[in-house]
């Protein structure tokens, strides 16, 4: 099926994904960070998006595809830099995948752009704005790789390009904001709500990046699993236990925590636990036919495994 370049290879998922697509593709990767033990088969790149070195790894390398999952994720440390990794990053590979002659790109986003506010509507469509940023400025850089990339759809046909938005996605090697909240074993939860969460199993999630692949989408798609569930009933599933606070007190215990390196997320991502960001999955099901493998029950079980970098 040719070569497909991943960007952030090194991380957790992305060495899930490059085992998955091993099997069809010709696999390499670049991240800041190498990869000890991985594959044989598997090329690897240290390199920074920013710099020259990522044009000289497309012209060596010369993939078909390009998956990007190369933005950090996490809050803490220096924001401004976090935002110029991201963003920069993704300006200089989009442009790199238009000068040499990539034919697909995909570029996985999240579902948590569209924010959480109490006016969303239940299963959002991938047409409604994305306003994380509103109340989550953490999440600003975020917003502006998916718009960066929803634009490229557009602005450079001759490169296929699918926007992914994943739910939420867990399992022994997931991090994100969530997969790490359900981690807790005294997760807070906000005193009076209980909002409904989608989630996705990580090989449903590596899988429906291959789909994507193997049926050259174009466009931007919302990706869900089996269905929703409480907030609480999540936190039961994995056998841990809420710790329910009312609001003004989980505020500025979330804001002094975020700033001391307690908590790994900043005070914006209280409004998660407060409101559902629910979306609809039926764009991409039209185009691939897709179905998740795992149920919720599953999902929850492989969470609850320990975690494994390999």
């Amino acid at each position: 099926m040719g070569k497909v370049l991943i960007t952030g290879i090194s991380s957790p998922l992305g060495r899930l994904l490059a085992r998955r697509l091993a099997s069809g593709w010709q696999v390499c990767g670049v991240d800041s960070r190498s990869w000890q033990g991985r594959p044989r088969e598997i090329a690897m790149h240290v390199a920074d998006l920013r710099k020259r070195e990522l044009e000289d790894v497309m012209r060596a390398e010369h993939p078909q595809a390009v998956v990007h999952l190369g933005v950090r994720r996490e809050m803490r440390g220096d924001a401004r830099n976090r935002h110029d990794l991201n963003v920069r990053g993704t300006k200089r590979l989009l442009d790199h995948c238009a000068a040499f002659g990539v034919k697909q790109l995909v570029v996985v986003s999240t579902g948590t752009a569209y924010g959480a506010a109490p006016e969303n509507p239940l299963y959002m469509s991938e047409d409604e704005p994305l306003s994380a940023s509103r109340s989550y400025p953490e999440i600003r850089d975020r917003v502006e790789v998916d718009a960066l990339a929803s634009a490229f759809v557009w602005r450079v046909p001759e490169v296929r390009t699918a926007v992914l938005r994943p739910v939420h996605v867990l399992g022994p090697h997931s991090t994100g904001m969530l997969a790490d909240y359900l981690r807790r074993l005294r997760p807070p939860i906000v005193l009076g709500f209980d909002p409904l969460i989608q989630v996705m199993h990580e090989d449903d999630w590596a899988e429906s990046i291959a789909l994507s692949l193997t049926r050259e989408l174009a466009g931007v798609f919302n990706v869900v699993g089996p269905g929703q569930v409480p907030l609480r009933t999540a936190i039961s599933e994995l056998r841990r236990i809420p710790l329910a606070l009312p609001e003004f007190i989980m505020r500025p215990w979330i804001r002094t925590s975020f700033a001391a390196g307690l908590v790994p997320w900043p005070e914006g991502a209280i409004d998660y636990l407060k409101f559902p960001v629910t979306i609809s999955g039926e764009r991409f099901q039209h185009e691939t036919g897709w179905k998740p493998l795992f149920g919720l029950r599953e999902i929850f079980a492989a969470h609850r495994e320990r975690r494994s970098e390999s």
